[in-house]
């Protein structure tokens, strides 16, 4: 595999840690910004409609550059949001600096997915996605939890400050070691090219599907400090432990997807869902249990953002992959960010700190009821023609077909 994929789940690595470092810092940042809890987790959800909204803009403007300089601008643009993030002198100011981050990071994935399917091999696709996931994971793994212990030690504005020296670190190395690309992916840089498979019923069935799935985990991930704390009874010094343990378990869950993304794609899925909902369940029956509640965050972090590279593949198949249609995918992903984030607030105020999680189920099962329509109609029985009839593709194809549930 290319080096360049490693260095683009670099890229990813920094964003993530970003936009997931609010999650770490609620206290804190609340504290600093003179803001309650809930308005914090908004900021979770402007980062996540910032990038449902924009980012797709963003990228039909370096749609035509070549990958290097785009990436250049992409990361020039995510740096200043950082910077304005650590100097933010009040609530509005943070506002605008998660806008204008989330809005580079969405282009940023879109192009960065698109380069990673165009550096590998077909048959490897799904592992490389799952690298290039590996920046969402680790950020989960490590990003999170040392931006929480920086804001605990050293202020909530140092984790911003170390954000953009990462930042800084990615795009020397990526300047660097991207090779010379023409485009991002399928579509040379034709929009209309690129605009032509959004007419498909079936990407946009995809894209609910991916919705749901993140949906569900961020309605708990976006509050699981405040839950650890205020509900389970751990200690404010233990969560960045536990959140060490949740990203473990992404890494894990992200890397078994990769490998069963391209056979076994909406098979995978079904499994994640189901999974997630169970999980999701018993944290919301059991989060006073101290040793049930990390059983099922951990459950939750194996099955739940785990399914990007499952997520991915199925988009590509359906529509293409190209850098537009994968940013658009990530818009549709972060718009399940958005729907856990803001609504899980919603449900703090009106039924308290286990409401997200009741809502993250409720999720995890409409995500299920979205791909019962492709599992029936690859579960209907086609007639079978002559073996020598023309037009007949025989079992090989059938075979295919049956691979890629």
């Amino acid at each position: 595999m290319h080096r360049a994929v490693y260095l683009l789940a670099l890229g990813i690595f920094a964003m993530v840690t970003s936009e997931f470092a609010v999650a770490g810092l609620m206290p804190q940042m609340a504290d600093g910004l003179d803001a309650t809890i809930p308005q914090i987790g908004y900021l979770i959800t402007a980062f996540a409609a910032a990038m449902a909204a924009g980012g797709p803009f963003l990228t039909i403007a370096v749609l035509k550059a070549r990958p290097r300089p785009a990436l250049m601008v992409l990361f020039a643009i995510f740096l200043a949001g950082n910077l304005l993030a650590a100097t933010a002198p009040s609530y509005p100011v943070m506002m605008t600096a998660r806008v204008i981050t989330g809005i580079a990071a969405q282009a940023f994935f879109g192009v960065a997915v698109s380069l990673a399917v165009q550096l590998t091999s077909p048959h490897v696709r799904g592992r490389a996605i799952a690298v290039v996931m590996n920046g969402l994971m680790v950020g989960t793994l490590l990003g999170l939890p040392l931006s929480t212990l920086i804001g605990e030690h050293l202020g909530w504005r140092a984790t911003f400050w170390a954000v953009s020296a990462l930042t800084v670190l990615a795009a020397l190395a990526t300047m660097i070691g991207m090779p010379r690309l023409e485009h991002a992916g399928e579509g040379g840089g034709d929009l209309r090219k690129e605009l032509r498979v959004f007419a498909r019923p079936k990407l946009w069935l995809a894209f609910a599907t991916s919705t749901l799935i993140i949906g569900a985990t961020f309605s708990a991930f976006s509050y699981l400090s405040p839950i650890l704390t205020q509900v389970t009874g751990f200690s404010a010094g233990t969560v960045p432990l536990l959140l060490i343990a949740y990203g473990a378990a992404t890494v894990i869950g992200n890397n078994i997807v990769g490998r069963l993304a391209d056979r076994h794609t909406v098979s995978v899925q079904l499994w994640g869902l189901t999974l997630n909902l169970v999980f999701l369940t018993g944290f919301a029956l059991l989060a006073h249990l101290s040793v049930l509640t990390v059983v099922f965050m951990l459950g939750i972090g194996l099955v739940g953002v785990t399914m990007n590279p499952a997520m991915v593949t199925r988009v590509q198949r359906t529509g293409n992959a190209g850098p537009l249609v994968n940013t658009v995918h990530s818009s549709f992903i972060t718009l399940g960010v958005i729907i856990g984030s803001f609504a899980g607030g919603v449900a703090i105020d009106d039924f308290g700190l286990r409401a997200p999680l009741w809502l993250g189920a409720a999720l995890a099962a409409l995500g299920a009821l979205t791909l019962l329509p492709e599992l029936a109609h690859r579960s209907t029985p086609r007639p079978t023609a002559a073996p020598n009839a023309p037009g007949t593709l025989g079992g090989a194809a059938a075979g295919t077909e049956k691979q890629v549930v």
